[in-house]
């Protein structure tokens, strides 16, 4: 099982191209043999030439280091040898091997042989949820020192420990997925499939396991809590937090704030609540909960706006629950149905052929996952951007029911199932507000509902509302169905249909003129409406514009047409389908052509949704409107549609609640100084209802300070270049100055792209990592572990940065405002939302503008104080908040702390100075 000899490598070199002349000033190769590090070979190498600084920086490889050291043909003979007869093992094998052969060829030396394994690409398949594959992130997370990154023999050390830990993980794996993988790693972009073939063999009797089977796929097994477990009342919420709680701050508004919460759900009363940062607000909400449910057997839902913040609650929070209660809290964690795999579509793709390098490896992490996951979300997976294109393929849909076999092994009916035995029911915010969710009994014996960030419902609600109309996508569903002519999968499926005699010829030539039909009605309208939107914008300065869809003139009859012919192929093609999944003598090779086939019909349906409620039938209560780029239509054409006001909506989901359960909603931020009631009476929250406040200790802003820099330009007086050229000046010299931890928050994309541009151009910030949203490759969470992983680092957001993220401590010194956060008064839903308030003759500038980006200045600043302890600077580059009467409402609105005018230059020196004073 270990006889193979493996040589670990990692070098360090002076850039990436050894023919421009880049050398390597550092080599390691550790040996491993019989399944353990057996030998470690490390030389520092002169590169002959200069080690760049930010080299040098990297690596903390100085020329000093390298000074006595030999050139590399010195050591070059030395090196083949040992990589003779070995497996090539690196962390990105795709620098380090190419790079060694160049160097041994230039050396004079034949290039090396053999089979080479890359640990990026082993641990992205068998750690396929991990946050980050570069190396100092996945070792950390697998519990494996590196005690200097970027330093060939610590780095090549790490490596050789991750390829030993990955490798027992594999074959801890079962006999079958091991089977399974093993089938399809002959495409992956390294040798694994030599190592999966070594451990196959070792594993070649199926040995009895644990897992549970689906068609032969091992998932991990599921076990079932049932019976929900009383306890004791709770007597005293202090007393209680303290014994859990080593290091607890008395904080009277926190329990305060449980003792409210507490007689609200007994109470069965509706209520707000707004708990400023530094509340301890989940914990305030959860102990109140459990301990009603534990009591009295009724269950309490925890309602989150994103799934992060469940997944917190749920791996954090409810552990501190379980210590102050003294007994478990089962709490289960459900979501939206689409977060959740389909295991008969997910099997279909496997006995099929996979179309790329991405579907293939997406499918490996997949069957790793299933050992392992028991959640089922397919959020939990790190797949590539093209493997997200198949995790999309195998999502659950409420388009297809599932038999009895299906629903015994089911993710999302499982987390139905043990939600109706929980205590507290956990989710998010999409998943009430889903009319399908009151159908099912999971939330017949909830006595409770606690909205967290209860603010974020009303985007939540907009959100399940929206309808969109992307051209690119119509025009992909198109390419996938395709025309017989073209020989796509209508033909595959047409010739099955055919063969087999599920549908006759007259139906499927009627399908086939019907497509041709919409996509040839389709790129008509398309055509029509990108002409009638580059007249409008014709004398327009911004290649990006936006517009109401009924300030466009087009003629709405051609759409009508279209539904018709779109919905009548739908129509024939799910009466096909129901025959031709009722046939069971077709092959695996034609039940995954009739999948597929079922999976686009399925994309049709929503598509004429979308599009019939933007075009069709649209209502009075929403608003439509078009984007486009005016350099490239009709493919960059996006229509979108978005309810008005979600009151209803929200009592749909919660109206019979109210009198007979409690509802209480929590958020950081529900009021602003002019309109207490602006967020809730967004919510439709009948007047009655208290807004109680809960402020934290008189000291928790202490270490925060406001700075106003009044000689910025006034944004509505000069050119936005001249803006932009004053904000990156600002935004360097803040960095400089804080040394890093920065965020800078802009409103829009384009002035922040600007910004970064400009920055980097002038080099002053080179010393540190820049990390702009829309420009760094990641998610939004991705960007924020990056930022806080380096000491010397700076964050630009746009709209998401300004709230639901969490830096503690000194991981975050300052937040820049760039402007204040005004929708822009050409936003369309904006425009439209004016455009209502206007005729109720109340100002929309006042009454809804402002408060509204008031609101989100707040939320800034709650990114900055997360704790008592910590010590921040918030920094408004708008003079507006100065020199506008409502500039007054923004600095209301903040907690009290000093607020200091004052010019760049003297910020700057107040900064350095209040620094050293912090100590």
């Amino acid at each position: 099982m270990n006889s193979q000899k493996y040589i670990v490598v990692d070098i360090e070199t002076t850039g990436h191209s050894p023919a421009k002349g880049d050398r390597i000033i550092q080599l390691a190769m550790v040996t491993i043999e019989q399944g353990e590090i057996t030998d470690t070979y490390t030389k520092f190498i002169n590169p002959q030439r200069k080690i760049p600084a930010f080299i040098q920086d990297l690596t903390n490889i100085t020329e000093q280091d390298v000074a006595d050291a030999e050139p590399f043909e010195f050591y070059a003979e030395e090196v083949f040898r040992r990589l003779e007869g070995t497996i090539f093992v690196a962390h990105n094998i795709h620098f380090d091997l190419p790079f060694l052969q160049a160097e041994l060829k230039r050396a004079g030396l034949p290039m090396w042989h053999g089979l080479a394994m890359d640990t990026v690409e082993l641990a992205r398949l068998v750690y396929p949820t991990a946050f980050s594959y570069k190396l100092q992130d996945i070792v950390a997370e697998q519990g494996i020192a590196l005690k200097s990154a970027h330093r060939a023999d610590d780095d090549a050390f790490a490596t050789a420990e991750l390829f030993l830990k990955a490798k027992q993980a594999l074959m801890e794996l079962p006999y079958d997925t091991l089977v399974l993988l093993h089938k399809r790693s002959f495409q992956l972009k390294s040798d694994l499939s030599r190592l999966l073939f070594e451990i196959t063999q070792h594993k070649r009797i199926s040995q009895a396991d644990d897992f549970e089977r689906f068609r032969g796929i091992p998932i991990v097994a599921k076990t079932s809590q049932r019976g929900l477990v009383s306890g004791a009342p709770l007597a005293d919420w202090r007393s209680g937090l303290e014994k859990i709680m080593p290091n607890y701050e008395n904080r009277p508004s926190q329990v305060a704030m449980m003792q409210s919460i507490d007689r609200a759900i007994r109470g069965r009363k509706e209520l707000v609540i707004e708990a400023s940062t530094g509340m301890g607000k989940t914990l305030g909400y959860l102990l109140p909960a459990a301990s009603y449910a534990l009591e009295t057997g009724k269950q309490v839902v925890v309602s989150t706006y994103t799934t992060h913040l469940q997944d917190q609650l749920v791996s954090k929070e409810v552990k501190l629950a379980e210590q102050f209660l003294g007994t478990g809290v089962r709490v289960s964690l459900i979501k939206g149905l689409a977060h959740y795999i389909d295991l008969s579509r997910f099997f279909e793709l496997l006995h099929g052929d996979d179309e790329s390098y991405d579907e293939t490896f997406t499918i490996m992490q997949i069957l790793v996952w299933l050992t392992a996951t028991r959640s089922g979300d397919l959020n939990e997976l790190n797949a590539s951007s093209g493997g997200q294109l198949l995790i999309d393929k195998v999502r659950r849909s409420h388009l297809r029911k599932l038999s009895r076999e299906e629903k015994n092994v089911d993710f999302y009916e499982y987390a139905l199932s043990e939600a109706e035995h929980a205590h507290v029911i956990v989710t998010n915010h999409a998943f009430l507000l889903n009319p399908h969710t009151k159908k099912r009994s999971v939330l017949n014996n909830v006595d409770a509902y606690i909205w967290d960030e209860a603010h974020q419902v009303v985007q939540a609600a907009v959100a399940h509302k929206e309808k969109t109309f992307v051209y690119t996508q119509w025009r992909y569903v198109f390419g996938q169905v395709g025309s017989f002519d073209e020989n796509q999968l209508f033909a595959a499926f047409y010739r099955i249909a055919e063969a087999h005699r599920f549908a006759r010829v007259p139906e499927l030539l009627q399908m086939e003129s019907l497509f041709l039909k919409f996509t040839s009605l389709f790129d008509a309208i398309s055509l029509d409406l990108a002409q009638v939107f580059q007249e409008k914008f014709y004398n327009s300065r911004q290649k990006k514009c936006a517009a109401l869809l009924d300030e466009l003139d087009f003629d709405r009859a051609p759409f009508l047409e279209l539904l018709r012919f779109l919905n009548s192929w739908i129509d024939i093609a799910q009466t096909i389908l129901q025959k031709a999944e009722r046939f069971t003598e077709l092959t695996m090779a034609d039940r995954l052509i009739v999948a597929d086939f079922r999976y686009w019909t399925e994309e049709l349906i929503l598509k004429a949704v979308e599009f019939s409620e933007i075009f069709v039938f649209p209502k009075e209560d929403e608003v439509s409107w078009i984007e486009g780029d005016l350099r490239s239509m009709p493919t960059s054409l996006s229509l979108y549609k978005r309810p008005y006001e979600v009151a209803s909506l929200v009592d749909k989901v919660i109206g019979e609640a109210r009198g007979k359960k409690a509802v209480i909603w929590l958020s950081g931020t529900m009021s602003v100084p002019s309109n207490e009631r602006f967020i809730v009476n967004q919510l439709g929250i009948p007047l009655h209802v208290p807004i109680e406040k809960f402020e934290p200790a008189d000291q928790f802003y202490s270490g925060a300070k406001v700075y106003i820099v009044e000689d910025m330009p006034d944004i509505q007086q000069v050119a936005q270049h001249e803006y932009i050229e004053s904000v990156a000046d600002a935004v360097s010299q803040t960095v400089l100055v804080t040394e890093g931890r920065c965020f800078v928050l802009f409103t829009s994309q384009d002035m922040l792209r600007k910004t970064v541009d400009l920055i980097q151009d002038s080099q002053l910030l080179d010393d540190y990592m820049l990390f702009a949203q829309g420009m760094s490759s990641g998610s939004r969470m991705k960007l924020l572990k990056s930022f806080q992983r380096f000491q010397k680092s700076v964050l630009f957001g746009t709209n998401s940065f300004w709230e639901g993220v969490d830096v503690p401590g000194d991981a975050l010194r300052a937040v820049v405002v760039v402007r204040l956060p005004f929708t822009s008064p050409e936003e369309p839903v904006f425009k439209a939302k004016s455009r209502i308030i206007s005729k109720e003759g109340v100002n929309p500038f006042l009454h809804y503008a402002l408060p509204e980006a008031v609101l989100r200045l707040r939320q800034g600043f709650g990114r900055l104080i997360r704790s008592k302890d910590d010590k921040g600077l918030f920094i408004v580059l708008d003079r507006r908040i100065e020199t506008k009467s409502y500039g007054q409402e923004f600095l209301q609105a903040l907690p009290d702390v000093p607020i200091a005018k004052v010019s760049l230059e003297k910020m700057v020196t107040d900064i350095e100075h209040w620094y050293n004073k912090q100590g």
